[in-house]
């Protein structure tokens, strides 16, 4: 999981502060790096005051311009590079520094290396006014069309990162961290306090209060990024395993009545997708929230590898539905993230679907709920890249329905699937909830009623309840997900749709 290390940062502190060459001595490996930088061009000349200014931040910094790019070694992955030298004129972007910037993107794009960005920069130079102010377009679109080929691109947010820089390349991660305690925001606290005569609230643009708003995907320390820069491109980077070659036998479905389930299904100690990813899992890399300021404890994304296959999870956390937090629009919106990232590097995607329901309030609908899981199930019917869900527990309503479609289906022998808790069905039926068993019998929900009717595939046995035996429940899960995605091809639309058309 991700680390966080350092001071807490509410007060603005870092815990240590280094430079650009400094920071790629402890994250590369111990050959060093290689250098892509040609010499800045169309400087002023000496005599001037900017030309002075450049002068003496070559000298402070060692540096003959705000960013240094290239390429090493990351625990024996070649990866390049952008990283910001603060010491250079506030680490803020001019034209030449732009120049270098898109030149080290495009090389890194045509050379098909993924790329790790650590910028540190007051945004744009106010020496060079607006020439240098558009280039953040241009730096935009060299890193558009890194990722557009299907590369990664990691970045780290060092202190501080604001302004265009902020809001350009230091915001197109597809993960994305900071380091402890940086002051990371749009409109650096200076300026807005002398713009409106008082001091910016405090503890907004701070690192690891971005990271609790869903903005980071989480505040490592320096000594850490090495591991956790690694462990996220051996799965963004790996190829996905040969097709395995089929069980030599049919697990048999029991026959079990649909209300055993669904109360098995509800225990407290059943486990669910943090423990799938504990027990079952590797090189796994937590994502947090949509990216967009939203963060639902109810939904967990993730970046990991069953076995050999690496993959993208999204999947409903049972932990946090059930303590006061139940899915909502937000969830689904992070759900949606991570078929975004899928779609983008080619990987597959698995969803886990464990849900007592969608939360009902409000905010729930005044958030777009029910547009939310059009969209989750749009994107997922359409969805590029071979996709798994693995039916883990509770299977209630549209929350759940939004992460089912997929060309392999998996389900635990007490998982289910229904419109409604059989409660609430009952109350539609019989306008009673004391016959929810009864209704629930009829209406199919059960593990072998999904595998008849071809809603699902694969039946992950429980001897007899995965709460009586979680880590080796979770095991034989992850082994099925594995296996499932062995080989697996996207089946594209039309062949999702045909699981779900009526027998003639």
């Amino acid at each position: 999981m991700w680390p966080v290390s350092g001071h807490n940062g509410h007060d603005g502190r870092v815990s240590e502060r280094v430079g650009a060459r400094e920071l790629l001595r402890r994250v590369l490996d111990e050959e060093g790096w290689v250098s892509w930088d040609a010499p800045p061009t169309g400087q002023p000349g000496p005599s001037t005051p900017y030309g002075r200014e450049l002068a003496a931040a070559r000298e402070r910094s060692g540096c003959d311009e705000a960013v240094i790019t290239g390429e090493g070694r990351l625990r024996g992955r070649r990866v390049a590079f952008v990283v910001s030298e603060f010491r250079f004129l506030a680490g803020s972007i001019g034209l030449a520094t732009a120049d270098r910037i898109v030149a080290a993107v495009e090389r890194a794009t045509a050379e098909r290396l993924p790329l790790l960005a650590a910028p540190s920069s007051g945004g744009t130079r106010m020496q060079e006014g607006t020439a240098a102010f558009v280039q953040m377009a241009r730096i935009t679109a060299a890193v558009r069309a890194h990722r557009s080929a299907g590369l990664p691109y990691l970045v780290y947010l060092r202190h501080p990162t604001t302004g265009g820089v902020f809001a350009s390349w230091g915001s197109l991660g597809h993960v994305t961290a900071a380091e402890p305690g940086a002051l990371i925001g749009f409109l650096g606290p200076r300026v807005y306090e002398g713009l409106y005569g008082e001091p910016f609230p405090g503890g907004v643009q701070v690192a690891e209060n971005l990271a609790a708003k869903g903005l980071l995907d989480a505040v490592v320390g320096i000594d850490d990024l090495a591991g956790v820069a690694s462990r996220a491109l051996d799965v963004l980077c790996a190829d996905p395993p040969p097709a395995a070659p089929p069980p030599e036998t049919a697990t048999p479905v029991p026959e079990t009545a649909a209300w055993e389930s669904i109360e098995r299904s509800r225990r407290a100690d059943r486990p669910g997708v943090r423990e799938l990813l504990r027990h079952g899992a590797r090189d796994v890399t937590p994502l947090s929230g949509t990216g967009q300021g939203e963060f639902d404890p109810g939904m967990l994304l993730a970046l990991a590898r069953f076995g050999d296959a690496p993959c993208v999870l999204v999947g409903q956390d049972r932990t946090g539905q059930r303590t006061g937090h139940p899915l909502g629009p937000a969830g689904l919106r992070m759900a949606r993230r991570g078929m975004r990232l899928a779609a983008e590097l080619a990987l597959p995607l698995v969803t886990v679907v464990d849900t007592p329901g969608a939360a009902l309030s409000a905010e729930a609908e005044e958030g777009g709920l029910a547009g939310e899981i059009a969209r989750c199930l749009a994107d997922l019917m359409n969805h590029p890249s071979p996709t798994l869900c693995l039916l883990l527990g509770e299977g209630t309503g549209g929350a759940a329905l939004a992460l089912l479609p997929a060309d392999r289906v998996l389900v635990a022998r007490h998982a289910w699937l229904s419109p409604l808790p059989p409660e609430g069905a009952s109350l539609i039926v019989h306008r009673t909830t004391e016959r929810a068993d009864e209704v629930a019998a009829a209406q199919g929900v059960r593990s072998a009623d999904l595998l008849r009717d071809g809603v699902a595939d694969e039946l992950v046995p429980e001897y007899p309840d995965a709460a009586d035996e979680p880590e080796e429940f979770c095991r034989r899960a992850a082994a099925a997900v594995e296996r499932g995605l062995s080989g697996l091809r996207p089946g594209g639309p039309a062949a999702r749709q045909s699981r779900y058309r009526p027998p003639a």
